[in-house]
């Protein structure tokens, strides 16, 4: 196996107090050139393993080898020296910063040994992104690009640092088809010049089109390494289930409803215009819709046309310059996120790490993060009822955990995903916002999402879906609205309109439908 950049050998993971190994006796290679696929269903262990690849987790047992060499790489800066990099779900970017800030940061140019060379810094940051043509700018704030040009970003961090084993965690989970193609372009390139990738995905039809081998995991084993032009997709989906599916990596069509007009309205929005101090254009431009009792209503578009503001507004985390906001009526434009939950606000948001959880503290505190009057015992806490309580929802929702005390960032993007989904449906009233909701899953997370979200339809709950994934948003949103440049641009009724789907990607885009 010599002619492996990168070999594992024997890698095994197991978390304290869980008996239960997230990685068991893993051995696969990577060859310079390739792109090897790391797939599986979420807590299959595809992060962990390359975690410890990147060296952000320690392995119970096992040896890394670079280019036929035993290493240790005891964290990511023992990594970064061997020329390992990582792409993480959630990016590690500073978005008050700027391009060449956050390329360079780190490794910054200095002037005399002690000034920052933001000249030089600009300089060497374009001499990155022209070499690999990228379409961000060295002087552009992080904040203000789409999600695709962030993940540019983080790429071209990389290279800086002369990466040549590159490892991508489910690079293409909010990024549009035409950013998804943008990437494997680039990603197809960077092998072509040597660089070696592995990409950890679930979706079967970009392991096809990228990839030249996949290493099928699952229930921390690998289950195989096949060359990917050597089989389709349905054998690589039984292969990560263990079983016979009838969905190939498409979120289920859950039958849409003719939402009585009769029905009330819930959530209301009335020529709601966000400014940001500075900024003519309005982050949104008087946008105005109405969700009603038993209705799912979506919003599509591409990344920065506003998605991430109407989220924003909608969790209380911005306000609007003009416009009213209603909740059954009465105004709530003004209430800050607590005050949202206390009125009847459930909220799944796109950002399950830093927004949806406190990922320092235990999967038990955070099931009950916001009910601890409930489980308060003269001023104490009663934690066995915690633990009953958490526990149950564990069990209803089947969450893999590794132990009760188990932090919430040691959790797959799937697990996070449920119990946060857990956390929510459990105390929801009469309105559910969902961000992005299935990011990330593998293809049995996601019919459980979409099936919990159906249910909640049928139970009478107004619900506000933000997705980037056209199919998601056409196969269960009643009514979908297109956002293009902070503007609600269009609206439509999901009927059996064949042509549907190419009218909103023409909104998309900012065509007149």
């Amino acid at each position: 196996m010599s002619n492996y950049t990168v070999e594992l050998r024997g890698i095994s993971k197991t978390y304290s107090g869980s008996v239960k190994k997230a990685n068991n006796n893993i051995s696969l290679g990577l060859r310079k050139g390739e792109i090897l696929c790391i797939a599986g269903e979420n807590g299959a262990g595809k992060t962990t393993l390359m975690k410890i690849l990147n060296g952000l987790e320690t392995p119970s047992a096992g040896a890394i080898y670079i280019n036929g060499n035993a290493v240790t790489i005891d964290s990511p800066l023992a990594a970064r020296r061997l020329g390992i990099g990582m792409v993480h779900q959630h990016f590690m970017l500073f978005p008050e910063y700027t391009v060449a800030e956050n390329i360079v940061m780190g490794m910054e140019p200095r002037r005399w040994g002690i000034f920052f060379d933001r000249a030089k810094a600009n300089a060497e940051a374009a001499q990155v992104i022209n070499a690999h043509g990228f379409s961000i700018t060295p002087d552009s704030s992080v904040q203000s690009l789409s999600v695709g040009e962030m993940q540019q970003v983080e790429i071209c961090r990389l290279l800086y640092r002369n990466a040549d084993i590159i490892i991508l965690d489910e690079p293409t989970a909010v990024l549009t088809e035409h950013e998804t193609a943008a990437l494997f372009k680039t990603l197809k390139t960077l092998a072509a010049a040597g660089k070696s990738l592995f990409l950890i995905t679930h979706k079967l039809q970009e392991i096809k089109s990228i990839a030249d081998r996949v290493a099928v995991l699952r229930r921390g084993e690998l289950v195989g390494i096949i060359d990917t032009k050597e089989v389709d997709e349905y054998a690589i989906s039984k292969m990560m289930i263990g079983n016979d599916t009838n969905e190939i990596g498409v979120s289920p069509v859950h039958k849409r409803t003719t939402v009585n007009s009769h029905n009330k309205p819930v959530i209301a929005f009335d020529n709601v215009t966000v400014l940001r101090w500075g900024q003519q254009r309005p982050l949104l431009d008087k946008v105005s819709f109405m969700v009603r009792s038993g209705e799912i209503l979506g919003f599509a578009g591409v990344g920065g046309n506003g998605l991430g503001v109407l989220e924003a507004v909608l969790g209380g985390f911005l306000h609007p310059a003009s416009g009213n906001i209603t909740h059954n009526g009465k105004d709530i434009s003004r209430l800050n996120i607590r005050r949202l939950r206390n009125q009847g606000l459930a909220y799944v948001p796109a950002d399950r790490l830093r927004v949806g959880s406190a990922p320092a503290v235990s999967v038990d505190e955070n099931m009950m993060i916001d009910r601890r009057r409930e489980f308060a015992r003269r001023g104490f806490i009663n934690q066995k009822a915690v633990r009953n309580f958490s526990a149950g929802l564990i069990n209803r929702y089947r969450i893999e955990t590794h132990g009760e005390n188990q932090p919430v960032a040691a959790l797959s993007g799937g697990n996070l995903q449920k119990l946060i989904l857990a956390r929510e449906i459990d105390q929801f009233r009469d309105y559910f916002v969902f961000s992005e909701p299935t990011w990330g899953l593998d293809i049995a997370a996601g019919a459980f999402v979409w099936d919990e979200i159906a249910a909640l339809r049928e139970k009478g709950a107004a619900i506000i879906l933000i997705s980037t994934n056209l199919d998601e948003i056409l196969n269960n949103a009643d009514r979908i609205i297109v956002m293009y440049r902070g503007s609600a641009a269009a609206e439509f009724v999901n009927d059996s309109d064949n042509s549907l789907k190419e009218k909103i990607g023409n909104c998309m885009q900012g065509l007149v439908p």
